[in-house]
C-alpha cells in the first residue's frame, strides 16, 4: 500500500474533497475479503487516453504497484473500470502498464518458501480467494511471467496456468528456470480459461476443492 501511495494520493489537488468509496458485497463467502484487497487500490479519476487521441478523460481505475525484490516501486499497472463498477470500462484499451516491468511483479504477499505466480491481476486475486494462505504475485503478462525474478529463499513454486498457447509457453519457461535453481514446481491448472473464470463460475469453495488435488500435501492448509 505504501508503494501504491507513491503513485499519487487519492485526494488530488484538483479535487474538492477526497472521494468516498462504497464497496457493496453479498453474503458469498470471502467476497468482503476480496473487496478489502482491491478497495485500497481504487482511484476515481485516473487519466485515460486512447491511441491517437490528444485529450484524455478521467475514469475510475484499479491501480497496482509493480515492485522489485527489495520492494522498490518500478512501475504501475492500471485497469480502467466502468463508472458503475460493473466490469471494465467500455474503451479499446482497458489496461495499461508503465515503468520497468521486466523481472518484477505486482506482489500481493511477502514470500519466503512458497509462492504462486501467474499472469493477470484478476487471475491471482481469484486464486487468493480459494487459497488465502498461498502468497501470490502477478507478472501482468505471459511474457513477463516467464522471466519473473524468483526469491532466493523460495522452495516451492506454483504456476497459475492460463489456458492458451502463450500461457503454456510462459509456464514451461518459468518451470525450467525454477528447476535449474533447485525449486520444486507445480503447475496449477484451471477448469476453464483461467482462475478468474473458475471463481466466477463456481465460487471460492469449488475452486478450493479443485486446487486441493494439485497443491502439495504440506500446503493444503493454505486453502480456504
Amino acid at each position: 500500500d505504501a508503494a501504491i501511495q507513491g503513485l499519487g494520493r487519492t485526494n488530488r489537488t484538483n479535487q474538492a474533497q477526497p472521494p468516498l468509496f462504497r464497496p457493496v458485497a453479498t453474503d458469498v463467502k470471502a467476497e468482503k475479503r476480496f473487496l478489502s484487497t482491491i478497495a485500497r487500490r481504487l482511484h476515481p479519476r485516473c487519466w485515460h487516453r486512447e491511441e491517437g487521441q490528444t485529450k484524455g478523460l478521467p475514469r475510475p481505475a484499479l491501480i497496482a504497484a509493480v515492485t522489485d525484490g527489495a520492494g522498490v516501486l518500478t512501475g504501475a499497472h492500471r485497469t480502467w473500470l466502468a463508472p458503475d463498477g460493473q466490469g471494465k470500462a467500455s474503451v479499446e484499451t482497458q489496461r495499461r502498464a508503465m515503468g520497468h516491468l521486466l523481472g518484477h511483479a505486482v506482489r500481493f504477499d511477502s514470500v519466503r518458501e512458497v509462492l504462486a505466480a501467474g499472469e493477470g491481476i484478476e487471475t491471482m486475486l481469484s486464486l487468493r480467494e480459494a487459497a488465502p494462505g498461498l502468497p501470490a504475485w502477478s507478472a501482468l503478462s505471459a511474457a513477463h511471467l516467464g522471466v519473473v525474478v524468483l526469491p532466493p529463499t523460495l522452495q516451492r513454486l506454483y504456476i497459475a496456468l492460463d489456458r492458451d498457447p502463450a500461457g503454456q509457453r510462459a509456464a514451461e519457461r518459468l518451470t525450467a528456470r525454477a528447476k535449474d535453481l533447485g525449486i520444486a514446481v507445480r503447475v496449477l491448472e484451471p477448469r476453464l480459461g483461467d482462475f478468474n473464470d473458475d471463481l466466477c463460475d463456481g465460487g471460492p469453495r469449488a475452486l478450493a476443492e479443485h486446487l486441493a488435488g494439485q497443491v502439495a500435501h504440506e500446503d493444503r492448509g493454505r486453502l480456504g
